[in-house]
Order: C-alpha cells, then structure tokens, then sequence
C-alpha cells in the first residue's frame, strides 16, 4: 500500500484525509528562534544558528541547534545501548527500570520543569536524554571497574561528555549539562542544565523505589515517615510533589533549586533507598561480580589491541616496543568495554577469556548471547 490519492495529486496517508487539511506559516529557524526568545525567561538559554560547537557547522534550515543536538543523541549508538544497561537491576524484567527508560523519565521531568519555568526545553530535553550515556555495563559498580584505568578516575558524566557523545560535535551548553549532571560535579554553566540535575535525581529516586516495590523488595509501609508525609508513596505522588515543589521555589527565590522541607524528604527518599536496595547484600554481591568481570575484560583488551575495533586505538601511537603505550591502551580498552550493554559484555568475558559462568552476575543466560565480531564504535552515533 503506498498511500491515497487526494484530489490536488499528492499522495496521503489515510483516505478522506481532507479534513486534516492545514495553513502552514512555514516559520524558517530564524524565525522560530525568535519566537522561541519571546517565550523564555530572563537568563534561560538562546538557541543562536549552528551553535557553539567544537566543530563549525551550517545552521540546520529548520530546527534550532539544541535540536539538532536532541535528534543526534536520539539516533546515537551509546544512547540506544542504553536499553541494554542496568539501572538498579541487572537483567531487568519488563517492567523494571534500563537506562534507556531512566533517561526518558528524565527527559519528562526536565521537559516538563524547563517549559513552566519558561527555559529551553530543547537543551533540558537533549541534557536529559544524554546524560547517562557514559555508563557502562552492570550500574555504578562500572565506575569502579574503570577507574583504575583511567586518569583520575572514570566518572559516567565526565565520560559520556567526552568521550561517549564527543563525536556527535554537539553543542557546549548540551555537553557541559551532561559533565555536570552529577551533584559531585561543579554545577552547570545553564539553568536548563541545573533543572536537569534536579530531574535525574527526582527519577531515579522515586523509580528505583519504585523497582524495589514491584521486587518486592521493600514496601510503602517501609518509608520513613519523613517521606511519605511530604511527598507521598506512589511513584506519581512524589514525582508530582517534588516537581511542582521545585517550579513554585524557583519561581519565588529566581534560583532554580527546591525549598528545605521538600529536599530533606527528597534526601531522606535517597538514603531509604540506599540502605534498603543498593546497598543489601545481594547487590552488593553482584556489583563485586560485575567489577572482577569488567576489569578482567579491559585487561584483556589491553593486552590484544588487535581485536579493539578499527577507530579505538589513536593511529600513530606507537612507542619504542612498538606498541602504544600502556596508558594509551588501556584507554581504548574502556572506551570499548564501557560502551558494551551487559549482555554483550558478559557473554564476551565468557567467550573471550572463559570466564565462569558461575562468576557472572545472576541471572545472565548465555544462551541469550551470541557475539558479533562486527559491533560497531561504542563512541559513534
């Protein structure tokens, strides 16, 4: 079926289409960045042509530069292997939390913040939709993997800014939301980019919760009361609570940030969640697991450079033994293993270095793996 004929020629979708007939103003970029000024608030963010990129570009005829960032994390390959990432629980079940769904609530909440409050929300929305895609494989314990490879540590912004999306040449104000998304990190140079720290913390929070629940892990009847006198005990009550919380604080005080009452039970919410479902010993369990088998494998990597896909390994790097230097090597060899979702690294260890299987973490089925020797750059869109 290649669609329905209309009466001026063109072809439509559905048949009798006429009444879905339109007026456009064809508003060109230009045009739509001013009206989009006449809509932001004192100190939001402008979207200006092309954008401050690293690398100079045209400005795109129709869509604003944090846009155009928004559809190049979309279509990035680190951002789809996010479905692929743990968020709390390795090997998710369906209705459980990835990293994928984790950075569209984000986006939700971000988006839904930054339009109130009269922000970009194409910035909000392409910080929030990258802002994770520096984790690698098995949660947090990943970081701990890496880290002792990587000078001064792997941290999961810092990366996903610099190394993961850095080749998709998105805008300044975009990669400094994602470096600066952690609260561990200096805040960041955009409000758009502080609403975005916000919201992360909002939706991991009460969905990690949420997780924990439906596992039966926990219950409602388990919160302090601190938290569920404020904000609640589903998921949409504290989501709702913290949200409105944070526009109505920002709206009054001209600072993006939220009131004492509400970030002592957002605190609390965190701390519950900490002593009652990251850190049991079952998880503590599988993020050692996790840890032994991603070093295992960047070790691996390093010592057989050859098998690293064309593009990790700088060209021209070569020392006196004629081979990149150690450091050098161990660089690429996170910036591949980090960019795996579990399922392609865990299979990998087992396939590649015969680790056993009884050392993976639980719940990983093997015969689920199968591993293909042409898995494209993790650092590529």
């Amino acid at each position: 079926m290649h669609g329905n004929s209309a009466p001026s020629g063109i072809v439509v979708a559905h048949a009798g289409a006429d009444a879905l007939r339109v007026n456009p103003r064809g508003f060109t970029r230009e045009q739509r960045e001013e009206i989009e000024a006449l809509g932001l608030s004192d100190g939001a963010t402008r979207s200006i042509g092309a954008g401050n990129r690293a690398r100079e570009e045209e400005p795109d005829p129709f869509r604003t530069c944090f846009e155009r960032d928004r559809d190049r994390i979309l279509h990035a390959s680190a951002f789809r292997r996010l479905a692929g990432k743990t968020q709390v629980f390795i090997f998710p079940e369906d209705h459980q939390r990835t990293r994928l769904t984790h950075a569209i609530e984000v986006a939700q909440v971000a988006t839904a913040i930054a339009r109130t409050l009269g922000l970009n929300v194409a910035l909000a929305e392409a910080i929030a939709l990258g802002h994770d895609c520096g984790h690698g494989p098995g949660g947090h314990a990943s970081e701990d993997a890496f880290s002792p490879y990587v000078e001064g540590g792997y941290h999961h912004a810092v990366w996903g800014a610099d190394v993961s999306l850095a080749p998709l040449n998105l805008c300044a104000e975009t990669l400094d939301g994602v470096r600066n998304h952690s609260w561990s990190r200096p805040a960041p140079i955009t409000p758009e980019g502080e609403v975005v720290a916000w919201a992360d913390r909002f939706a991991y929070c009460t969905a990690d919760l949420d997780d924990a629940i439906h596992a039966r892990l926990v219950s409602i009847d388990d919160l302090p009361s601190a938290v569920t006198r404020l904000l609640g005990g589903r998921q949409s009550q504290q989501i709702n609570t913290l949200v409105t919380a944070l526009i109505q604080c920002t709206e009054a005080n001209g600072v993006v940030g939220l009131d004492a009452d509400h970030a002592e039970a957002l605190a609390a919410l965190r701390s519950f969640n900490y002593e009652r479902v990251y850190s049991r010993a079952e998880s503590q369990a599988q993020a050692e697991s996790v840890t032994a088998v991603l070093r295992a494998l960047v070790e691996f990597f390093i010592e057989n450079t050859a098998l690293l896909p064309d593009g990790y390994l700088p060209e021209g790097c070569l020392d006196a033994t004629n081979r990149p230097p150690r450091q050098v090597r161990a660089t690429a060899a996170v910036a591949y293993v980090s960019g795996m979702t579990d399922r392609f690294a865990f299979g990998s260890a087992v396939e590649l270095i015969d680790w056993p299987t009884e050392k993976l973490p639980v719940g990983f089925d093997l015969r689920l793996f199968a591993r293909d020797d042409a898995y494209d750059l993790a650092i590529t869109a």
